[in-house]
């Protein structure tokens, strides 16, 4: 293997969009998945190989795991393998999100990464997307963020019957919520503090159902939030400035209403990379080949959410 050579440990879905921008960007990953099927899915779908032994049997056949890898493995396993990359020598990742499988392996994800000096990224591809993009320009143009909501409603109904790995669906909020939940502090800003309120609970997320909540970020932007697994709703957020309100609904497109007007209107944006690949993934791979953290996050801020995730989330206590 060469420095320029990137490892992707994954065969899913997930590992099939990293290694086909990866391709775009003129590089032909060593990918390392587990299990026949998967692997020749994959080969289909790519037209590149994937091992079919798992990450621990490949490194222990002797290969030399490269300085850069991304990791696009299921859920329970994105922490393990990342940290047993780290130990074999990687000292590049990109980690899927939310970067481990529940907070401790995220804690552990960035303690291990420490310890040996390596840099772990984690992939919120949202924050990538052509619409976030025009929308940081334009922000920045007036000035600012005054106050920002989000919501992050998740279908229940299709959830449940979903056929996961155990534990998997009880960490559900923290794999799949955050994802809005991080681009609208993205853009807004990380919270200073924060009141968290929470309700129901069911059998695959006991920790809640409902949730609301308001805070203030360090810069003063003040914010609020609501979720209700148990009805109907989208993801969505809306970024105010002093000129304008800026509409993500749904996250891809970007919509605007100007001081003074009720018209609600699109904005133009290219989007065609989001287009061609899944969203936001080209931009985000192409910030973690050139090592640029400008917005990428790293385990770090990773680590320093989670105490605002846990409280949103209504860990330690039920309404």
């Amino acid at each position: 293997m060469n420095e320029s050579e990137v490892l992707l440990v994954g065969a899913g879905p997930m590992a099939v969009a990293y290694a086909k921008v990866l391709q775009a960007h003129g590089k032909v990953p060593v990918a390392v998945g587990r299990g026949s099927a998967s692997a020749a899915a994959f080969r289909e779908a790519t037209g590149l190989a994937a091992s079919e032994v798992g990450i621990e049997a490949w490194i222990a056949g002797g290969h030399r795991v490269p300085e850069r890898a991304i990791v696009a493995v299921g859920e329970r396993w994105l922490g393990a393998v990342t940290r047993r990359l780290v130990e074999a020598g990687a000292r590049s990742l990109l980690v899927e999100k939310p970067g481990g499988f529940d907070p401790d392996d995220i804690r552990a994800v960035a303690a291990t990464a420490s310890a040996r000096g390596a840099e772990v990224s984690v992939g919120y591809n949202r924050r990538f997307y052509a619409s976030v993009e025009a929308a940081r320009r334009l922000i920045a143009e007036d000035g600012g963020v005054s106050s920002f909501n989000f919501e992050f409603t998740e279908w229940g109904h299709v959830i449940a019957p979903l056929e996961k790995e155990e534990g998997v669906k009880a960490q559900w909020f923290l794999a799949n919520s955050t994802h809005v939940i991080d681009l609208a502090f993205h853009l807004g800003g990380a919270p200073a503090e924060i009141a968290c309120f929470t309700a129901g609970g069911i059998d695959w997320h006991p920790s809640a159902t409902v949730f609301a909540g308001a805070g203030s970020t360090a810069a003063g932007a003040l914010f609020s939030y609501q979720a209700n697994w148990q009805a109907p709703g989208r993801w969505g957020a809306e970024i105010l400035t002093r000129k304008r309100r800026f509409i993500f609904r749904p996250l891809e497109k970007l919509q605007v209403q100007n001081l003074g007007s009720v018209a609600i209107e699109p904005v133009n944006i290219d989007d065609t990379l989001d287009q061609r690949y899944k969203p936001g993934l080209y931009r985000q791979v192409a910030a973690f080949l050139a090592g640029d953290g400008a917005i990428l996050p790293g385990i770090a801020e990773q680590v320093a959410m989670l105490a605002w995730y846990e409280k949103i989330r209504g860990d330690g206590r039920r309404a």
